[in-house]
């Protein structure tokens, strides 16, 4: 049987305050992820096959601030955007995974398209 496709108004939007939440947490998974991939794929191989160990030093120390950046992003959006209760902890784990804040990013706003 055929469904009645919903109108615009059945659609839910994001206010102008949401989206900048939104944005801003996409916006910081990104930093975060890259950083966290040129820690494990430039970094490490650097210090572990070439012996510089300045590489994990610098990149290591930055991806530690994006990564508390992100955290506290990530606490303010759940509150402004009433994100689904999956939210919270998918985003606190994909950060410590290779690629997860790319991931997170993807299922959240899918997530939020179909509210």
């Amino acid at each position: 049987m055929l469904q009645a496709q919903p109108t615009l108004e059945q659609i839910p939007t994001l206010t102008n305050k949401q989206n900048r939440a939104l944005k801003s947490l996409t916006i910081m998974g990104y930093l975060e992820g890259t950083s966290f991939l040129l820690l494990l794929f430039i970094a490490m191989p650097l210090k572990y096959m070439m012996g510089i160990p300045e590489a994990v030093k610098y990149i290591g120390m930055a991806h530690g601030v994006l990564f508390i950046a992100y955290i506290l992003i990530l606490l303010g959006a759940a509150t402004k955007i009433k994100m689904p209760i999956w939210a919270m902890p998918a985003g606190v784990l994909g950060s410590f995974l290779p690629f997860g804040p790319f991931i997170f990013d993807h299922l959240l706003k899918k997530s939020l398209k179909k509210r």
